[in-house]
């Protein structure tokens, strides 16, 4: 199509300036004996013209008509299609970011897609019970009591979290989580989590301590996200923890910043799982959790300009690292 109408243009635009140059010529007076010469001379430097303007159009639009049929692909579905970046600087610019757009799509569409699998593999459990009690109170093996719709109540709620939580993380991964800030203080939220989940690390025989050298400056936070966040270091702390255990809760004002470590003395992180452990749904073999208590904590504590890192300790046990902005004053 597009070479059909470079020689349409061609040829009208040689065919116009043939006749433009004959009249020229005619009105001009020249005498007959060199007025063809001039005219095939015009002829000569229109047609030497038209090719290299003709080769500078190509030029260009090859890499337009690149990025349109790239452009075509990805919008039916194709997400590993590229456009061809071997053109003029100006357009090789605009096919790298061209390009750079497609990599996030795939991207984009690679954790849908995983996120679709791993959702379906993690209601498949409460589902299944739920089904299967129903199944029993209709065969009439369950008389259908309070007992018994208790059991399925836990499950509806299994489902009712996972599905919270991933709302709230694909809303924080958005930067669409508001935060309601306001001035506080560190330390106390440390000894509220910390006092909320000394009743179940005593029942698995593990002993939760707080250390803070140099106190709490006050800083802008929310508290109930910073709150939820150091629980789900805590807890999946305490999942990892063997009878005699201790965890401690260590806070740190330094360089500027506030930095909160949750340090167990467990059994460590696979170093093979140490750098997915912020990957949805990661988790050990033997945890029971969601895996995604490290995900929403990461993304929390990033809503707040902070970060969230996690190490394994000398002693085998694990280190979650929670840093803060700078105090006020």
């Amino acid at each position: 199509m597009f070479g059909a109408a470079i020689a349409f243009l061609t040829v009208i635009t040689f065919v116009a300036v043939l006749v433009g140059a004959v009249i020229a010529t005619v009105l001009s007076g020249t005498s007959s004996g060199t007025r063809w010469p001039t005219i095939v001379g015009t002829m000569l430097l229109v047609f030497v013209g038209l090719r290299i303007v003709k080769r500078g159009l190509r030029r260009t639009w090859g890499p337009v008509r690149s990025l349109i049929d790239t452009a075509g692909r990805l919008a039916d579905g194709d997400y590993s299609a590229r456009a061809d970046v071997q053109s003029s600087p100006s357009m090789r610019a605009v096919g790298s970011s061209f390009n750079t757009m497609a990599d996030r799509l795939e991207t984009a569409d690679e954790q849908r897609r995983r996120l679709m699998s791993d959702l379906g593999h993690e209601l498949r459990t409460p589902l299944a019970i739920i089904r299967g009690e129903i199944e029993a109170v209709v065969d009439g093996v369950r008389d259908g009591g309070p007992e018994h719709m208790a059991s399925l109540l836990d499950e509806v709620e299994v489902m009712e979290r996972l599905i919270e939580d991933l709302r709230v993380l694909s809303m924080s991964e958005a930067g669409q989580l508001e935060l309601q800030k306001e001035l506080g203080d560190v330390l106390s939220i440390i000894d509220e989590v910390a006092s909320s989940y000394r009743p179940m690390a005593a029942g698995s025989g593990v002993e939760i301590m707080v250390a803070a050298s140099d106190g709490s400056p006050p800083i802008e936070l929310d508290p109930v996200r910073i709150r939820q966040a150091l629980s789900n270091l805590v807890v999946n702390a305490l999942r990892a923890m063997p009878s005699g255990g201790k965890l401690t809760i260590e806070l740190k004002v330094e360089s500027g910043q506030v930095t909160v470590d949750v340090i167990d003395t467990g059994v460590g992180i696979d170093p093979e799982l140490l750098s997915h452990v912020f990957d949805r749904f990661t988790k050990s073999d033997d945890s029971d959790g969601s895996g995604l208590g490290l995900s929403i904590a990461r993304s929390f504590v990033r809503a707040h300009g902070g970060d969230l890192r996690i190490t394994r300790t000398g002693s085998g046990g694990t280190t979650a690292s929670m840093w803060l902005p700078s105090p006020i004053g």
